[in-house]
């Protein structure tokens, strides 16, 4: 504890235990001022207090975790997640020793991602809570807009086209999102420490099915060529219409997430089949716990 001066809080305010718990914590650590609390509809980087914080304890499942992110990654601040990383029951006990023992920290890698052009003179129409462009723990998605028809993907890698996915979606993940959204259509689970990235389409009817996996050094183009609006997702929190001819870039992020942990880096392997919801002892929680 001498070395942690001020510790924050991100809990899901959708669940009233989770607020009761940051303030039993607080209570038991016996924090005082040197601790603050968000719920995490309300995270973002320039929280108040956030650029002096050691440790931000997130309580809730993989959703707190990401808006924990907002605010962790940008102040190079290491996360514990309660829920995650440990369960909600053994918070009060365990709390304690991540932060007295000798833990380490696992570092993330994510993506970047910008919008460009339309192509006919438009400047930069993203709108992302204010920003013109995201970074992402898990996964960036293109897909379909309001109307539901098939969106028309034109996909380059390193400015090398590829193919024309005429698709639901086109899913670009990181190691940590390949066992979320990438994993549940069919996509590969990556070790959580690479630093490539996955690119799959979601239900294509023209184009490869498959998975490509790609080196951290690329740069993937998805250009909608369809006549109508498709939809631009960043971890599933932050949405922008795109219009036809819209194009979406992503890349390798220069930001890295920081996890608390107390397991070596194989218990990823020892757990995995459990964490996923089958095998002995299955868990129904996924994808950014390890």
């Amino acid at each position: 504890m001498a070395s942690l001066q001020t510790i924050g809080f991100i809990y899901n305010d959708r669940i009233s235990e989770a607020r009761e718990m940051a303030s039993a914590l607080v209570e038991r650590l016996d924090l005082g001022d040197r601790s603050w609390q968000c719920a995490a509809t309300e995270a973002d980087e320039d929280l108040t207090g956030a650029k002096d914080t050691d440790l931000i304890i997130s309580i809730g499942g993989d959703g707190t975790i990401i808006r924990a992110a907002r605010v962790a990654v940008p102040n190079r601040i290491p996360i514990l997640g309660i829920m995650t990383e440990i369960e909600a029951h053994e918070a009060f006990d365990k709390v304690p020793m991540f932060l007295e023992g000798d833990m380490r920290v696992e570092e993330r890698c994510m993506l970047q991602v910008r919008t460009l052009s339309d192509g006919r003179g438009g400047s930069n129409y993203m709108s992302m809570a204010g920003k013109q462009k995201c970074h992402a723990l898990n996964d960036v998605v293109v897909g379909r807009g309001a109307v539901s028809r098939l969106v028309s993907i034109a996909t380059y890698i390193n400015s090398a086209f590829i193919t024309e996915f005429r698709a639901d979606a086109v899913i670009v993940s990181t190691a940590t999102g390949s066992t979320g959204y990438n994993l549940s259509v069919g996509g590969p689970i990556l070790w959580p420490l690479a630093d490539e990235m996955v690119l799959k389409p979601i239900a294509p009817h023209v184009g490869m099915a498959s998975a490509m996996v790609l080196p951290a050094s690329s740069t993937v183009d998805l250009v909608v060529q369809t006549d109508h609006s498709a939809t631009l997702s960043v971890d599933g929190y932050v949405d922008a219409d795109l219009p036809a001819g819209a194009s979406v870039e992503v890349q390798a992020s220069s930001r890295a997430a920081l996890f608390l942990r107390a397991n070596p880096p194989i218990h990823f392997f020892e757990t995995l089949t459990q964490r996923l919801g089958f095998g002995e002892g299955a868990s129904t929680t996924r994808a950014i716990q390890y």
